[in-house]
This record gives structure tokens, C-alpha cells and sequence, in this order.
């Protein structure tokens, strides 16, 4: 493991997120914004303040590269290992008085005692991850991700009033197109509201452990295209769920 990356995994296990700076470039940033542009709602998808695609690699192979970026992926499979798998791809456009969500955690897969959380030499085992990729350079008017360093080892999801942890307040992620928050599910997180007259753009890639269920909407009515399993390299195809046999097939 090279210093880098060491670091970024310390981040996650103290801080419970690391922003890793440009991962995709100014022609990857441009390319996604138009796929996003180019997207229409299927299934549980919804258009208007907010407008929120699922399983966007689904819908063309162009999305394929945007699984796996280097520079993200190593860190993903360092946090939750080799085998881990795609949950998810969510594309987002944040309009104009867009308002965004309030204080919460995305999973908390277990309950542990406090005491146990608060010990430094316990490190706490992730289970799934999320990346952010920002599309825009975001500044405090365009929506920023608010995030409550440590707040991963409170064990509990926070009341509707907590904005600070053990002393820790809530920060504003303030970054760069292309740059990508990395965050384990357990961080206190929030969303703000747009109060720019830009619209935001944002994609979201759900890393799980492999026993960790893919969430792949419609469900029963899901089905892969194939145009998509063809164009796949084999750690894509491992993302997408095409691992080998275990306990549990």
C-alpha cells in the first residue's frame, strides 16, 4: 500500500471520510454532465427540484468507466475488500431552490456500545461506502455535503437537532470538479440547500461488501443490459456481481 492511500484509509477509519482530489478530468467531468443531461426517468427515478436517476450504468456502456476511476477504486477495495460490489450509481441535478436533506447516516449495521466506539485502539469495520463525484466546483451558495468528522462512532443515527459530535461540528465539503468524497455509511451527513442559480450535478457510486445486498431497482424486474455485461472489463464485471463461487451460492 503506497503512502497515499494509506493515509486516505486512516481518514476513513478516524474521520469517517477523505475527499480525494481529481479523480476525473475536465473531459470525464464534461462527458458525465452530458450523460446526465441525456437521461430520462425510468422506474423510481423523479424529475423537479431534484431530478435522481438509479442504476445509471445500466443504461449505456459510456457509464462503465465511472464504476471503477482510478484513484478512487484501490481505496474502495482497500476499505472493503476485493471482492467488494457496485449498490448502486445515482445521477443527480440539484436545481435553482433546491433544498436538500437534513442531518442523517445512510446504514448503521450494527449497534455497539459507546464504549466500545470511543476506545482508539477499536477500529470499526466498514461495510459500504459512498463516493460523491462532483461535477461542479462547489462553493457554500451550490449545495455543499456537510459532514460531522468521527461522528461514524456515535453508534446512532443523530437527533433532528445535532449538528456537532464530541465537540466535532458539521463542516462544508468545498471542492473541485472531478474531486471525490469518499464516506462510510455510519457519517453524520447532510445536504444544503442551492441557494446559487446554478444547478449542481453530482454522481454517486454505493461500494458494499460483497454480503451486502446490490440495490438494483426494479428489483424482481431487474434485468442487466447486455450491451452493457459486453463492453464490462472483469473488475466491473466483479462490481456488477460476477464473483467467484462461495459459501453462500
Amino acid at each position: 500500500m503506497d503512502g497515499e492511500l494509506s493515509m486516505r484509509l486512516r481518514a476513513l477509519h478516524e474521520q469517517g471520510y477523505v475527499l480525494i482530489p481529481g479523480v476525473l478530468d475536465a473531459a470525464q467531468v464534461g462527458e458525465v454532465r452530458g450523460l446526465i443531461d441525456a437521461l430520462r426517468p425510468l422506474h423510481w427515478d423523479y424529475e423537479g427540484l431534484v431530478d435522481h436517476y438509479k442504476c445509471v450504468f445500466n443504461r449505456s456502456p459510456r457509464w462503465l468507466p465511472y464504476l471503477d476511476p482510478p484513484g478512487l477504486i484501490e481505496l474502495a477495495e482497500l476499505a472493503l475488500g476485493t471482492d467488494c460490489q457496485v449498490i448502486g450509481q445515482t445521477a443527480w441535478r440539484c436545481h435553482p431552490g433546491f433544498i436538500g436533506a437534513e442531518m442523517h447516516l445512510d446504514y448503521l449495521p450494527m449497534a455497539l456500545p459507546e464504549s466500545l466506539l470511543r476506545d482508539s485502539g477499536f477500529q470499526l469495520p466498514m461495510f459500504i461506502c459512498t463516493a460523491q463525484i462532483y461535477l461542479d466546483d462547489i462553493d457554500e451558495q451550490l449545495c455543499p455535503t456537510w459532514v460531522i468528522p468521527g461522528s461514524h462512532r456515535a453508534g446512532r443515527a443523530p437527533a433532528t437537532t445535532e449538528h456537532e459530535w464530541q465537540g466535532n461540528a458539521a463542516l462544508p465539503i468545498l471542492c473541485r470538479a472531478g474531486d471525490a468524497l469518499l464516506f462510510r455509511s455510519e457519517l453524520w451527513h447532510a445536504g444544503s440547500r442551492n441557494l446559487s442559480q446554478r444547478t449542481r450535478y453530482l454522481l454517486q457510486v454505493h461500494y458494499g461488501r460483497r454480503m451486502v445486498a446490490q440495490k438494483f431497482s426494479p428489483y424482481l424486474a431487474w434485468r442487466f443490459d447486455p450491451r452493457v455485461l459486453a463492453a464490462c472489463t472483469p473488475r466491473q464485471r466483479r462490481l456488477l456481481g460476477d464473483h467467484e463461487a462461495a459459501e453462500y451460492d
